[in-house]
């Protein structure tokens, strides 16, 4: 039975992923100070080979016995925590990188490093690529976490290349789906929240700017097949159907059938105007692409919503 680390467990896609792990066979322990995680993510894991320690991985990591696997997906994701949070963002990325990839070095284990879109900033080219370097301001709001992630890159790397660890890079694009918190801040559950609630959808400037949606099922996924390939360089991962912000939320209001009216606000700093990946890489070596059609999974994650908003 191979066991795995999972690093910000009790968060959206980290708990999905113990969830994916579990049910091929894996012992998995769970890492989260739950900052921002949530045990409910994880409370119906009990009893399958799981186990869950609350600890800041940005103290040093030990782990008893043998490991096979470190996913490191601990951190804070959506803007509104990363700008609350500044300073534990960065430390996450750089101590919490560099603590469990001395566990991976220690234990032989594989390291995997949930990075993100956010690395290629307010791009300049479109779609982006793996090999572009990216578009972003280092001291704006937004560069403690996308700073935060490029630091952990260079740092996977370095790992790589002078200790020969057996490492992988994700970089994941928008990924949505149930268990998303309810007040997360970023647009899906923004806007579900805000429409079942008989509330206005805040669209920030006018919704031209773009995001392209991957369901969480499709990321996680994607997540398994690098980790078990042979490809150290960079992986987008994402769904390449690019949408605006303004129909998104003209979605969802069809979806929910709520009444609720569009407000728009005004546009944060250095957010990114564009974001559609080029998953020609994963398609070419992981034989990966999403599958989840928009409409069928923003379905699911609303009967997830109704459920905890006691809608249903």
């Amino acid at each position: 039975m191979p066991r795995a680390l999972v690093t910000g467990a009790a968060g959206f896609i980290g708990s999905h992923l113990c969830d994916y792990l579990l049910d091929r066979g894996f012992s998995v322990l769970g890492m989260d100070n739950l900052v921002t995680g949530d045990l409910a993510n994880v409370s119906h894991l009990g009893g399958r080979g799981f186990e869950l320690v609350k600890h800041n991985v940005t103290s040093y990591v030990a782990v008893e016995g043998a490991l096979d696997f470190v996913f490191h997906f601990a951190s804070p994701a959506s803007p509104i925590d990363y700008l609350k949070l500044p300073i534990q963002t960065l430390k996450v990325g750089s101590l919490g990188t560099h603590n469990c990839l001395g566990l991976a070095k220690a234990k032989g284990a594989r390291f995997l490093l949930a990075s993100t879109s956010e690395v290629y900033g307010d791009p300049r080219l479109h779609p982006q690529r793996e090999d572009y370097w990216g578009n972003v301001n280092p001291v704006g709001p937004r560069g403690v976490y996308d700073e935060a992630k490029r630091f952990a890159e260079a740092m996977v790397m370095a790992y790589h290349r002078v200790h020969g660890i057996d490492t992988r890079i994700a970089r994941i694009f928008n990924t949505y789906g149930p268990r998303m918190r309810l007040e997360d801040g970023r647009a899906i559950p923004a806007f579900m929240s805000q429409a079942l609630r008989g509330e206005d959808l805040t669209v920030f400037g006018d919704g031209s700017q773009t995001r392209s949606l991957c369901y969480v099922s499709d990321l996680v996924d994607g997540i398994y097949r690098l980790t078990m390939s042979d490809v150290a360089d960079p992986v987008n991962l994402g769904n390449p159907q690019e949408m605006t912000i303004l129909a998104l939320a003209q979605k969802i209001l069809t979806l929910t059938g709520s009444r609720s009216r569009i407000a728009h606000l005004p546009l944060p700093v250095d957010d990114p105007r564009v974001r559609q990946p080029d998953i020609t890489r994963a398609r070419t070596v992981l034989g990966w692409e999403p599958r989840v059609p928009l409409d069928e999974g923003l379905t699911r994650t609303l009967a997830d919503f109704r459920r905890r908003l006691g809608l249903i």
